[in-house]
């Protein structure tokens, strides 16, 4: 319930091209529990969420169908914990996050958490 609460979120910032820094101070108010997700700012983050990752997965489909490296090699399912995406979110320097999307912040965790064999 709450990945899909983080996920909600994460969409709408990217639709709106929101920073990363907005998207996490609304995200790190939310609680992350069952309830949460009947809030409509943990509705709009949810959806905002699911767009910047359903945008990374395309740029990583289009990297590879292209024959160029993608920024990261995740599995065809990946497991999210909503948790430790926000503690890696969280743990990108303030100003650098201020310059970026929340697709560059879940670009940034896949990179991280499925890198590409060299």
């Amino acid at each position: 319930m709450a990945l899909g609460v983080l996920l909600a979120a994460s969409a709408v910032s990217a639709q709106n091209q929101r920073t990363l820094d907005a998207f996490l101070t609304e995200a790190n108010r939310i609680p992350l529990n069952a309830t949460s997700a009947l809030r409509p700012s943990a509705h709009r983050l949810k959806g905002e969420a699911e767009r910047a990752l359903r945008t990374v997965l395309t740029g990583i489909r289009a990297d590879r169908a292209a024959g160029r490296s993608p920024p990261a090699c995740p599995p065809e399912s990946i497991s999210l914990n909503p948790r430790q995406l926000l503690d890696f979110l969280n743990g990108i320097p303030q100003a650098r996050r201020q310059r970026m999307t929340v697709a560059d912040g879940f670009r940034a965790w896949m990179a991280a958490r499925y890198p590409c064999s060299s």
